[in-house]
């Protein structure tokens, strides 16, 4: 069941809320609980099981961990790396197993490895790595166990971040698990915050979405230059659209339930350095990385030889985190890569540069890295690339693009101004008066459009539940 679909918007979601506001508090988390495994079993019912058990190892871990990391650390730090090993084995097989087999298997000697056709749980690596974070955090003394599998399995399998994120740490919710109360107000700010969330999903990156779909499958023969930047522009802003809307969706519907889930998203297209990039694009990943890897590898403490190291550690990882594939290894290094040159020296001359300068390098370099990530066939990879730098292909231009370009121009000019903080701010100056009678209005108009969206056209892809 994904969000922008009309069995969720008034089926699934109005059912949840009306119980959930009905039942007395203390059965809210069993409520929620419940609708959770219907919320993911109703896409693939036979991987409940393996979510369940996910659950149980990572609440009995944090139960084991927290009963001894005061007097008796080693067994809670063997109690930890059992867990992590499991968890990680866990998503090993499940999401990495094929790609390894297909790859090993074409060694003669491994040629008896084959692939097993394991289709991939909707959002393992989300959860996994959300559910693992707990115990960790009870060994570290950041938070105390949890008691309640109910409370705790709440938290692991909360619908509106279950998915697709952001991923959220069992600390920072963990309070509001055992109280919260939803005020009208924070009731209608989650409203507001889903149904934009539901409008930059369904209007603007689903529209994108189809030109980079024409540019992604059209033979190398017949891409020009220009047709080929164009195609992984539209991309570019069909992921960001695409997965920032998913995320304001979830924190909408955790304020419609009374839980507050950080940002994921800064206006990350602003940025002037990639590192600023990623400080601003998928926030959750970005600090789990760092927190759970980057700092306990050494983080900058060793000198810059072994940050270098981490920061290729880590890096490699996030690559591996969104998919079984080397594309996505291929675009970690090359982050690794770009990353490591602005600690070496770059950093500074980025921050004395004009501003122009040092946002236009952010934006081609972020782009040529969507190239990397959006095309899984190394077959197709190489070539597109080479026409997007002039090697190959039909030429610069052609009358194709100036088609694209005209059909699709107003949706790209109101991309970039939708990616851009200054609509918001200009839009939140209006007198209090004219935005407390707009808002509604435009909530109405956007839910109106998407529903229509939705109930006529079968283009509803969300990019990341394959991760």
């Amino acid at each position: 069941m994904v969000f922008s679909s009309l069995v969720f918007l008034f089926v699934y979601l109005p059912i949840v809320l009306i119980v959930y506001y009905l039942v007395p508090s203390r059965w809210r988390n069993l409520w929620l609980f419940v609708v959770n495994l219907v919320f993911y079993g109703w896409g693939e019912p036979v991987y409940l099981l393996l979510m369940l058990f996910s659950i149980l190892i990572n609440y009995i871990a944090g139960l084991l961990v927290g009963r001894w990391r005061e007097e008796q650390r080693s067994k809670a730090r063997a109690a930890l790396i059992v867990n992590t090993v499991l968890n990680l084995g866990l998503l090993m097989f499940f999401k990495y197993f094929d790609f390894l087999a297909a790859n090993l298997g074409q060694f003669p000697f491994l040629s008896f490895i084959h692939p097993l056709g394991i289709s991939l749980p909707i959002g393992i690596s989300f959860y996994t790595f959300q559910s693992m974070s707990y115990p960790i955090d009870v060994y570290r003394g950041d938070t105390r166990s949890q008691r309640s599998f109910i409370k705790f399995g709440t938290f692991v399998a909360l619908f509106p971040q279950l998915i697709a994120g952001p991923i959220v740490r069992y600390k920072d919710v963990a309070a509001q698990l055992e109280e919260r109360h939803v005020g009208l107000d924070c009731f209608a700010l989650g409203i507001r915050r889903f149904i934009v969330g539901l409008g930059k999903k369904v209007l603007l990156a689903n529209s994108i979405g189809m030109l980079w779909d024409v540019y992604s499958a059209m033979p190398v023969a017949e891409l020009t230059t220009a047709g080929a930047w164009l195609g992984v522009i539209a991309f570019s802003f069909q992921i960001y659209f695409d997965f920032s809307a998913y995320s304001d969706m979830a924190i909408g519907l955790g304020h419609m339930l009374g839980f507050d889930f950080l940002e994921n998203f800064d206006y990350p297209y602003i940025s002037k350095s990639i590192t600023e990039f990623w400080r601003r694009w998928h926030i959750s990943l970005g600090t789990w990385f760092r927190d759970y890897v980057y700092i306990p590898l050494g983080g900058n403490r060793k000198g810059l030889v072994r940050q270098f190291i981490n920061i290729l550690v880590v890096w490699a990882l996030t690559g591996i985190w969104h998919g079984a594939s080397w594309n996505f290894l291929l675009w970690g290094l090359y982050y690794a890569a770009l990353l490591m040159i602005e600690k070496a020296f770059l950093l500074k001359k980025l921050n004395k540069a004009p501003p122009l300068i040092s946002h236009l390098y952010t934006l081609f370099f972020v782009v040529v890295g969507w190239a990397l990530f959006a095309i899984d066939d190394f077959t197709h990879l190489g070539p597109y690339l080479g026409v997007m730098f002039g090697v190959g292909g039909a030429g610069a231009a052609s009358s194709q693009v100036l088609y694209y370009l005209r059909d699709y121009g107003p949706m790209l000019v109101i991309l970039i101004f939708a990616s851009l903080p200054v609509g918001k701010k200009l839009f939140l100056r209006l007198p209090e008066k004219t935005l407390n009678v707009l808002i509604p209005v435009l909530i109405l108009v956007v839910l109106f459009l998407s529903t229509a969206y939705l109930v006529d056209s079968t283009y509803n892809p969300f990019l990341y539940f394959r991760f």
